[in-house]
């Protein structure tokens, strides 16, 4: 199943296994069971550390469990984790075997420290480009504490257990047969989520620190390129993220990043951040900005309130917050999110094979998302509220040579039906007759732009009837020494390289700014660093 470039690749990786692990398979008669057989083999003739036992005492077929041999250390996988899972295998076989897993010794610590028996389930999909951190976060979990264990199970293998369980989002995860939370998390937030005074501690730590010459509000291209802008500066600099990459991490593909033909969200994401980690920055992740307090006189000092309740202080504040996938904003859309209510045909899609779906949105993003869960579903129907859609010709034509798409135009979405578990349909009016029309259908792909993530500033800093921050050229709010940039303000195009050079005007601004202020004070009053 592998080629052999990936062999060398493998085999060069599981030279640094540190402890013997057995692959410990339950198959059945099916093509999928072989299939994950001549894997595990192929796997075990790559080093002689690894052995092959098939038990069978798994009722999930096909299936199989990496466990270090003479210990309870293990992760199990139901399915076989290829496309964007097979760093997840990979990595779960390094941990297993002994080798460290890439996390600080403080959360290290925070794990082997978790109370408490606990079994979490994970359903996910080969396409999703958000599932491979949720899997690999539980699987370094039950590697580090032996009371938690940890099964990643492909929802499309799974089909039957995936709708019983009313999975119909990825990845989708279970703690002792419970939701336990949907959608992309890290490591560290997983962890916080289970450490009940995690959020006090870190409150207490943050309310410590310093003053920041330059904070920075968000993690994504903007921020990250203002950071490091900053940080050249020699200057005191902090990110404050709710998740450093920002709305990137929900990208699939990246093909217009100048220099760089081809990447995906979550592979720039971590480039980014690595480039930050780069400089003397100190990175405050998982962190939601609640309040911003402007200084109360040029050159003193902006005041940034979390939601734990912690206070950052700084000279200058780069607010770069990004957006997130505009909803409908009609009853029911929120009472069904995640149970057939989705924002991502990627990750998503696959849960939806042989069924009915609608995409609402008529622009790329909705004309390419029904491209392309044409080749998985049933039927869809794309609902544009204009009288056309605006999609590029490319894609229009691409789109109406599909047999099983309708297109219905001029449509107001006004309500998400349901059974109170799954969506079975949605309401619209025909803007052209007001005539109300339900289709019936089992899931809903919404896809109609992006929305500032700015409300936390309204009646500080200027915004546009859109919500989004007003600036000008060079960065500048509203607000003296608080700059903004990125797709959280009015900048006319949302592209990653756009966000990307606004960052860096933006810090460039920052230290104008800290430095003009600075030589405006007389001198006893000086309180910015030696720049």
């Amino acid at each position: 199943m592998l080629d052999a470039p990936l062999k060398d690749q493998l085999k060069t990786h599981l030279a640094n296994l540190q402890h013997p692990i057995e692959l410990v398979s339950s198959l059945d008669d099916s093509k999928k069971s072989a299939e994950l057989a001549e894997l595990l083999d192929e796997i075990a003739g790559l080093s002689d550390q690894i052995a092959v036992r098939r038990a069978d005492d798994d009722e999930r077929r096909p299936s199989f469990a990496i466990a270090r041999v003479g210990t309870d250390v293990e992760v199990r996988f139901a399915g076989i984790p290829l496309g964007h899972e097979f760093t997840s295998l990979v990595l779960a076989l390094l941990h297993v075997g002994g080798h460290p897993p890439k996390a600080d010794d403080a959360t290290v610590e925070q794990i082997r420290d978790l109370e408490g028996e606990d079994v979490f389930e994970t359903f996910f999909s080969l396409s999703c480009q958000n599932c491979p951190d949720v899997v690999q976060a539980l699987n370094v979990l039950s590697v580090l504490n032996p009371r938690i264990k940890h099964v990643a199970i492909d929802g499309a293998v799974f089909k039957d257990e995936a709708e019983d369980r009313r999975v119909m989002a990825v990845p989708t995860v279970f703690r002792n047969g419970e939701l336990f939370a949907s959608g992309r998390m890290t490591l560290e937030e997983i962890v916080a989520k289970l450490d009940d005074g995690a959020d006090e501690r870190t409150a207490q730590e943050l309310a410590e620190k310093d003053p920041f010459d330059v904070l920075v509000v968000g993690g994504g291209p903007a921020g990250a390129a203002a950071a490091v802008y900053a940080a050249r500066k020699g200057i005191r600099t902090g990110v404050a993220a709710e998740r450093f990459g920002g709305q990137v991490l929900d990208t699939m593909s990246i093909e217009n990043l100048i220099s760089v033909p081809y990447t995906e969200g979550p592979k720039l994401a971590t480039a980014l951040e690595t480039h930050v980690r780069e400089y003397d920055v100190d990175i405050m992740n998982l962190q939601t900005a609640r309040k911003l307090v402007p200084a109360e006189r040029p050159g003193g000092l902006h005041t940034v309130e979390l939601a734990n309740g912690a206070e950052l202080q700084a000279r200058t504040v780069v607010l770069s917050t990004g957006a997130r996938w505009r909803s409908m904003g009609v009853p029911g859309e929120q009472e069904y999110r995640n149970k057939g209510v989705t924002y991502c045909p990627h990750c998503d899609g696959p849960l939806f094979k042989g069924k009915r779906v609608a995409v609402i949105g008529g622009g790329n993003s909705g004309v390419e998302a029904a491209i392309d869960l044409a080749g998985i579903v049933a039927h869809v129907t794309l609902i544009e509220f204009d009288d056309k859609l605006r999609a590029d010709d490319v894609l229009q034509r691409k789109l109406r040579s599909l047999p099983n798409v309708d297109i219905v135009v001029s449509a107001l979405s006004t309500e998400v039906l349901g059974d109170g578990e799954q969506v079975t349909g949605i309401v619209y009016t025909d803007r052209t007759t007001d005539e109300s029309r339900t289709v019936e259908l089992d899931g809903i792909f919404v896809q109609i732009g992006l929305l500032p993530n700015t409300e936390w500033l309204e009646g500080t800093v200027e915004l546009s009837p859109r919500g989004e921050i007003v600036i000008d050229d060079r960065g500048q709010t509203s607000v003296p020494g608080v700059l903004a940039a990125g797709d959280c303000t009015t900048v006319p195009y949302k592209q990653i390289v756009i966000a990307m050079g606004a960052g860096s005007t933006a810090a460039l601004s920052a230290f104008d700014h800290l430095i003009r202020t600075s030589a405006d004070e007389p001198a006893g009053d000086q309180e910015l660093v030696d720049v």
